[in-house]
């Protein structure tokens, strides 16, 4: 893979790597049911990781919307699906949502497993997404009517939802002096903080008339 960088501010930057686009026959694109192997030497250190792209077994049925329950403004909707989970305990997924032009974002909860839902079909609230660079505003959970949302509903392994899992709850929890010190599970070797994650993505839209 080919090594770019983002200059962020000052003397600092976002490292990134992707395909080489000079070299087309090294690109692939990654297929469910299948794991995956990273390896990185860097400096004298090596650093390994496995992941796997877990076939979808949780379907996407449909997408609603309801009036915003307690809220003043008429113009706030909740946005809901309707989901069905395969039997067998295991499955995990992570979900953003994108609203009209704006980039696809993680909810401030963002994965979940299976053990309540396992094996039924149920409906739950989709809360937005939201870019955590910002300051969140009342009701940011929420959507408007006259919005246009498309889910992306991914499926995840087991190392992949135990970091974001502990990831969330350290964000959620910083400046809070009562809370219970969390570790962050990575899943690459040696020590370095970060995760190696295959996602199995669907997609539903909606348009929420006004």
């Amino acid at each position: 893979m080919k090594e770019d960088s983002i200059h962020i501010a000052n003397s600092y930057y976002f490292y990134f790597y992707s395909n080489d686009p000079s070299s087309p026959s090294t690109a692939f694109v990654g297929q469910t049911n299948t794991q995956y192997s990273l390896r990185i030497v860097s400096g004298g250190n090596e650093f390994t990781a496995t992941t796997k792209i877990p076939a979808l077994t949780r379907r996407l049925d449909s997408l609603f919307w309801k009036q915003a329950p307690g809220s003043n403004d008429s113009n706030k909707v909740a946005l809901m699906v309707r989901a069905t989970d395969q039997a067998g305990y295991g499955d995990y997924i992570r979900y953003f949502t994108k609203r009209n032009k704006e980039p696809f974002y993680p909810a401030l909860n963002s994965v979940y497993d299976d053990q309540i839902i396992d094996g039924t079909s149920y409906e739950i609230e989709v809360e937005r997404g939201v870019d955590r660079n910002q300051d969140l505003p009342d009701n940011y959970s929420l959507f408007d009517k006259g919005d246009t949302v498309t889910l992306k509903l991914s499926q995840i392994d087991k190392a992949t939802f135990d970091f974001w899992r502990t990831m969330e709850f350290s964000y959620s929890s910083i400046g809070n002096p009562f809370a219970t010190p969390t570790k962050v599970l990575s899943n690459v070797s040696n020590g370095a903080l970060g995760y190696f994650g295959g996602y199995a993505p669907q997609f539903r839209t909606i348009i929420i008339p006004r």
